[in-house]
């Protein structure tokens, strides 16, 4: 019984060069240094205002769910007017976050002392309350108040 073997063909030599081989040159290595920029007034308006928003938000959403109502307006509107900025500084603060993050890839900088990563994870969260509580308040009373104080709250 004859056993049928395929070996490969045995592979051609490979040619030999004749060149002298040359030292190859060594490129001088790079140094490259990380420099965290300086923070700018941006950030630190971000800062001082989503430190001051985050906590007027938590107020405003305690009272809505417990009373139906906003905040009382107070002194010539201030508390109301402080309420209504508070809101908009959070979103303000999660939109550029987010434009940050579909630019760059990550999140804001953490700034000084991590304060804007601190205040960007309190204003995600502060988003998330105010979804929350507007649903709630949706579905309990079947509207959410406007922004101008109404005569059943504050009347």
């Amino acid at each position: 019984m004859a056993v049928l073997q395929l070996l490969p063909s045995p592979s051609p030599p490979l040619p030999i060069s004749r060149r002298k081989f040359t030292k190859l040159r060594r490129l001088p290595m790079l140094n490259v240094r990380a420099v965290a920029k300086e923070s700018g007034a941006v950030e630190a308006a971000a800062i001082v205002g989503g430190l001051v928003a985050t906590p007027v938000i938590g107020w405003s959403l305690y009272t809505l769910k417990t009373t139906g109502c906003g905040l009382p307006p107070g002194p010539a509107g201030s508390i109301g007017a402080l309420e209504g900025v508070s809101y908009l500084v959070v979103v303000g603060i999660v939109a550029w976050s987010l434009y940050t993050k579909t630019k760059t890839g990550s999140g804001l900088p953490n700034g000084p002392f991590g304060l804007l990563g601190a205040v960007e994870g309190i204003s995600y969260l502060s988003l998330l309350a105010i979804v929350v509580v507007f649903g709630l308040q949706f579905i309990e009373q079947g509207s959410i108040p406007g922004p101008l104080p109404s005569d059943q709250c504050f009347g």
